[in-house]
């Protein structure tokens, strides 16, 4: 598994990428094989309770990157920079992505990218601090964009297909293109020399990304373009019903979780 991101690059098998916001699941990602982890604004919506992930933080996303970087050794680990915490002024931009690597351990940090973050791009860069950029669907316009599938017209796509060139002369050491047309994908692959990873970008990228509670099956549905292998919703509602079912029936604890001081018996 790559621990630099000198050493995330296309090979014969596909990259791998999950999003993991905590220690344990970071740990399963390490030992299962993820070549990378990034800890996404997905989080507000995933883990935080929000509707979105506008309300994401700073502190929360530096927090959880912490988390995940100190359950982990071989993984690379990206941080996802919160709306308006790049872009705004460039000595914040700055401050808030070297947070993410001086403090919290990571890697890199990813940008949802756009014209705006060309030049910010080669400047982290220049200053030792690795760019994953974001094209396509970026979660924060939601608000201009909703959450449609993007590229889908020729000006569209002609538009995504020259960002991803900017933003690789800028010095970005990979794209995320998220719900693309697949065939788009596939010629921003073909023309880019650092990988590209998919999320409903089609088979051709050098990569693929999920939300881990996609793959877990830990949500109650799910993206057109995700797929979950596994129940752990079911799972862990299973574990909880058998739990309460313990406890009400005084099944649960048994005298095997529990223990006795004899001299204690006479206190009252």
């Amino acid at each position: 598994m790559p621990t630099t991101v000198g050493e995330f690059r296309a090979g014969d098998a596909p990259l791998t990428m999950l999003t993991a916001y905590d220690a344990p699941t970071a740990d399963a990602c390490e030992a299962a094989g993820v070549d990378a982890i990034l800890v996404g604004d997905s989080m507000g919506n995933a883990a935080l309770g929000y509707d979105s992930t506008l309300p994401v933080t700073v502190d929360e996303v530096a927090s959880r990157t912490g988390a995940v970087a100190r359950a982990t050794e071989e993984t690379l680990v990206i941080a996802d920079m919160p709306f308006l915490s790049f872009g705004v002024d460039e000595a914040e931009s700055i401050k808030n992505a070297g947070r993410m690597v001086k403090e919290a351990g990571a890697h890199a940090v990813k940008l949802e990218s756009g014209s705006h973050t060309v030049e910010l791009t080669e400047r982290l860069a220049d200053l030792g601090i690795p760019v994953m950029a974001h094209l396509g669907l970026t979660p924060q316009k939601v608000n201009q964009l909703g959450y449609a599938r993007q590229g889908t017209s020729r000006e569209a796509a002609e538009e995504i297909a020259a960002l991803a060139d900017a933003h690789e002369e800028a010095g970005a050491f990979a794209l995320v293109l998220e719900h693309v047309p697949a065939n788009l994908a596939t010629q921003v692959t073909d023309e880019l020399s650092v990988p590209t990873i998919g999320i409903g970008a089609g088979p051709d990228c050098d990569g693929q990304v999920l939300v881990a509670n996609d793959v877990l099956g830990l949500g109650e549905g799910l993206p057109p373009f995700a797929a979950s292998f596994g129940d752990v919703r079911g799972e862990m509602e299973k574990a909880v019903s058998g739990y309460v079912d313990a406890v009400e029936s005084k099944e649960f604890p048994a005298d095997e979780h529990s223990h006795v001081e004899s001299e204690l018996d006479d206190l009252y």
